[in-house]
């Protein structure tokens, strides 16, 4: 009598004149996943001087990621609220000086590592002509699109919270994306959705979609209709002064439900040390909630590797 093997994956091996096909239980399929990190950013952003395209991409190798891509911050308004507690300064990039150093580190290292050419889009009512510009102008291999700056405020110095309660702070940004998203259009990536909660000072710790499942179901109808990804964002559940945010399981479920299946890992790195952070963590996760895919994109296409 056979036995048939639990859940796992087959490998195909080819050693010289033989091929092996070897049994993986899960626990050693998750040390063979090919992951790429979507979100990150070098000295090419406003915020990148504690790294380089070079550092990171050399931590990706160490790593073992298959890729890694810099999506650079590039924001066309800056609140002046901000003036207060930093120097101003212009969030934007120049695209071919970035690229042009992304192609030179990848001569460099070789394919050891994919590099991926990418923008991270602060996506702003008064910013669309100039968005439009810079994306119809150049060539990227994916585009997150994102909101960093919300009702002319820096959320990280805490002033859009003030006269707000949890739940009309929370859903006021999750609508903002959507609004954004659905114009803009040109995207890949849409970005860190729970990154309102990070610097927070409320009780609850997550999005959760029982609270805002109306939302959330617009946003992943869009998502899945136009076969953009949603982003899974390490970078949120790192901590922040002494608080923990917590992913809500049901965002993915549903979403999963509603015929989902494209996940970006971003670690929303600004040092090395941070590239792929949790990574295999997450993807665990995914799996364990019925995932079978991580995503990423190049030249605007859609890969998707087995996890």
């Amino acid at each position: 009598m056979s036995r048939k093997p639990g859940p796992g994956t087959l490998l195909h091996i080819k050693c010289k004149n033989r091929n092996f096909l070897v049994f993986l239980p899960p626990f050693l399929r998750l040390m063979t996943m090919v992951l790429f990190d979507n979100h990150n950013h070098s000295q090419f952003s406003f915020d990148g001087k504690r790294t380089t395209v070079e550092s990171s991409a050399m931590a990706a190798v160490e790593a073992g990621l298959g890729g890694i891509c810099f999506s650079d911050h590039c924001d066309f308004y800056v609140p002046p609220m901000k003036a207060g507690f930093e120097d101003l300064q212009k969030e934007y990039f120049d695209v071919a000086e970035q690229q042009a150093e992304i192609s030179r580190v990848q001569g460099l290292i070789g394919d050891k590592t994919k590099i991926l050419k990418g923008i991270e889009i602060g996506m702003y009512e008064e910013c669309h002509e100039p968005i439009r510009k810079v994306l119809s102008e150049n060539t990227f291999d994916q585009i997150i699109a994102s909101v960093h700056y919300i009702e002319q405020t820096d959320p990280y110095y805490g002033g859009f919270y003030e006269g707000k309660d949890w739940k009309k702070a929370y859903g006021s940004y999750l609508e903002t994306i959507y609004r954004e998203m659905t114009w803009l259009k040109d995207f890949d990536i849409m970005g860190h959705y729970d990154y309102i909660v990070r610097y927070a000072s409320y009780p609850v710790t997550s999005i959760r979609y029982r609270d805002f499942s109306d939302i959330f179901d617009e946003m992943f109808r869009y998502l899945i209709h136009e076969g953009k990804a949603l982003e899974i964002n390490t970078k949120s559940y790192q901590g922040y002064r002494g608080r923990l945010v917590g992913l809500d399981n049901d965002v993915l479920l549903r979403y999963r439900e509603m015929g989902g299946e494209i996940i970006s890992l971003g670690s929303d790195s600004h040092e090395p040390s941070r590239v792929g952070h949790s990574f295999h963590h997450f993807a665990a996760l995914l799996r364990s909630l019925g995932f079978r895919w991580t995503a990423h994109y190049e030249a605007r296409k859609l890969v998707q590797m087995p996890i």
